[in-house]
């Protein structure tokens, strides 16, 4: 056990990623996600993403969204 409480340990890394796979259930896409652990992340921003096969980049933080279906 890690010390951290089961909730926390749960949470995905924020920015341990370049590319993330998205489906139409996180949208509104935001940057970082929910269930991504924010205490080193960058401020909350939403993205647009088109719902056809649409990609989008983070200005923040450079992670690149793809949308599948």
């Amino acid at each position: 056990m890690s010390g951290q409480p089961a909730a926390a340990q749960k949470l995905i890394p924020a920015n341990a990623e370049n590319r993330y796979e998205v489906t139409r259930s996180d949208l509104p896409l935001s940057c970082p996600m929910p269930g991504m652990a924010l205490w080193n992340s960058h401020p909350k921003v939403y993205l647009p993403i088109v719902e056809d096969g649409g990609e989008s980049v983070c200005p923040y933080c450079g992670a690149h969204y793809v949308l599948r279906d």
